[in-house]
């Protein structure tokens, strides 16, 4: 009994870590095997509208599948530096990654703050040819507020159109521990980017749910402190199902809000699947998706 306890206590020190270990530890110990990156490309004008992609090793041959990667901060802090473990993690397993910066609270807000995750997805549409990538099998992942930022690609087609991107674009999208549903803002920070209390309802991803929706893979922590798993993941999935879309959810227990994407990296892949749920997501182009998990406590 002893070594089991020592494990779980193990276990649960080393998740307290992860807690507030600084993401460029987590990109110090995600090691690149390989991977290239092609680093700093601009997709507009402006300091925050730059992007990296990560290449998988031996590249050329076959084209790769793209995943577009935001990155939460509350739509007001992030950089893609800081998120490098993420497109290691997944280039080193045959993706072409891209991880993207955007414009933040106060310099934009709702509804100018989409403007750029559109921007960056109609570049990689059109420029990810030239490093192995397939625009034809193009995914979307975000994580917290980075989540919302891919939702709303996924979902909103007449944003989508807006910037020139067809409805079609997007193969499918990953969120984690998204923020869907949340009217009234309860988030102090969060209300001024959605200008509460007259926050419009066409700012809520599930409020542009149609049968026309891309397949979705939607995670959330289950005792996710920060946006409610049940209202956010949960209802989203339902909204979905109910509309004919294919849709799979997950709610691991190991995890929390900040945990969650850091399981991706090498460190911490024990706490939660969340790496081989995507890869097989991808893979499949989401037909064959993971069993529905139950619904979050």
């Amino acid at each position: 009994m002893a070594p089991l306890v020592l494990a779980f206590a193990l276990a649960a020190l080393l998740a307290a870590w992860l807690l507030v270990a600084p993401l460029g530890l987590l990109n110090l110990l995600t090691p690149a095997d390989g991977v290239g990156r092609a680093a700093g490309l601009a997709y507009g004008d402006g300091p925050r509208r730059k992007l990296d992609i990560y290449l998988p090793p031996r590249s050329g041959g076959k084209p790769r599948p793209v995943l577009l990667f935001f990155y939460g901060g509350n739509w007001r802090a992030g950089e893609r530096a800081d998120y490098a473990f993420v497109g290691r993690a997944l280039a080193a397993r045959g993706v072409v990654v891209v991880v993207a910066d955007y414009r933040l609270y106060p310099e934009v807000s709702y509804p100018a703050l989409l403007d750029d995750p559109a921007e960056a997805l109609a570049w990689t549409l059109r420029h990810i040819g030239r490093y192995g990538g397939d625009p034809q099998r193009l995914f979307l992942m975000g994580h917290s507020a980075g989540a919302y930022q891919a939702a709303m690609l996924a979902l909103d087609g007449q944003l989508l159109a807006r910037h020139g991107v067809p409805a079609t674009a997007v193969r499918g999208w990953i969120g984690l521990a998204g923020p869907y549903d949340f009217l009234p803002v309860e988030n102090p920070a969060a209300r001024p980017v959605f200008h509460y209390p007259n926050t419009p309802a066409a700012s809520q991803p599930i409020n542009h749910v149609s049968g026309a929706a891309p397949p979705a893979l939607l995670i959330a922590a289950r005792k996710d402190a920060l946006v409610n798993p049940q209202r956010n993941t949960g209802g989203l999935a339902y909204r979905l199902r109910a509309r004919g879309v294919r849709v799979s959810e997950d709610y691991p227990t190991w995890v929390g809000h900040q945990t969650l994407v850091a399981s991706l990296a090498a460190p911490a892949r024990w706490l939660a699947p969340t790496l081989e749920q995507v890869l097989r997501f991808i893979g499949t182009d989401g037909d064959r998706l993971l069993e529905p998990a139950p619904a979050a406590d």
